[in-house]
């Protein structure tokens, strides 16, 4: 089965698609049916102008283009975007995305070429200018406790349903103080489901110091560099961080966790913000 949408039915590719495996377990070999996600490239477009050409799952992808708008510094905020649009097209998906004149003027100027692969997050950055970016000076997150961070990682997995059906998805949630997940999404690239995540903050203006961010992937430099751009001062993180990740976080105010599963974590930067009592 073609993973493409037909472009003259206007609908989208699915997020994922069956297929007939060939399946090893506990010695015995099995044909069975297997779901496998799907990714298809995505044109982010500005103004008429294509800017990025991402590999994504398609699914909330209004989401992903105000996130990445965002989280990338093409508009200061999400005023600046006046209106997106999803639309089918041969061979995968454009989203075209209107933004203010100021802000296109600007996105012409830094002359930047995307051409995205899945989990790329920098790729097509000229400079290494580009790549340090100032970043705010983030408040302490009030009420950040180990409690919600326990109480968040143990609702996550309920949330992930192309994670369940594929096992090849990422996910990342914007999670209340107390762990309660306002906002799931999910996408073959991890630095995908944290933009949509993003994205859908900015639509539903959601306040980023009234909770922290949780991912199911290891912490990089630009997840904790989305992380702060956004505003976040806390992000969590399932997995390992890099150094960068970290040097980042400290020195941007970012509390980063990582390695956190169950009851356990580690508090690699700015441990005296996070609430311990109890713990």
């Amino acid at each position: 089965m073609n993973s493409l949408h037909d472009p003259e039915t206007g609908a989208l590719p699915p997020t994922a698609q069956p297929r007939r495996v060939l399946r090893m377990r506990a010695g015995v070999l099995a044909e069975v049916d297997d779901l496998v996600v799907d990714e298809v490239p995505v044109a982010l477009v500005y103004n008429g102008i294509s800017h990025a050409v991402m590999m994504a799952t398609p699914a909330d992808l209004e989401d992903f283009a105000l996130g990445f708008t965002l989280s990338e510094e093409i508009i200061v905020g999400p005023g600046q975007c006046y209106g997106i649009d999803v639309e089918p097209a041969a061979g995968g998906v454009a989203v075209q995305i209107e933004i203010a004149g100021s802000a296109f003027m600007a996105l012409k100027e830094r002359r930047r070429s995307l051409t995205g692969r899945t989990g790329c997050g920098l790729c097509g950055v000229d400079s290494l200018d580009q790549v340090c970016r100032a970043l705010p000076c983030l408040p302490p997150a009030r009420g950040f406790h180990v409690d919600g961070v326990r109480r968040a990682l143990g609702a996550i997995g309920a949330e992930q349903t192309l994670t369940k059906l594929t096992g090849a998805a990422h996910a990342a949630a914007w999670c209340g103080m107390d762990g309660t997940l306002h906002i799931v999404r999910e996408d073959v690239g991890r630095h995908n489901a944290l933009d949509k995540v993003i994205g859908a903050m900015a639509r539903e203006r959601a306040a980023p110091g009234a909770g922290f961010l949780l991912i199911t992937s290891r912490v990089s430099f630009e997840m904790a560099q989305k992380a702060a751009v956004a505003g976040v001062s806390a992000l969590v993180g399932m997995s390992a961080p890099t150094l960068a990740a970290v040097e980042l976080a400290d020195k941007a105010g970012l509390t980063l966790l990582a390695f956190a599963r169950g009851n356990d974590f580690v508090c690699y930067t700015h441990a005296d913000r996070l609430g311990l009592a109890g713990a």
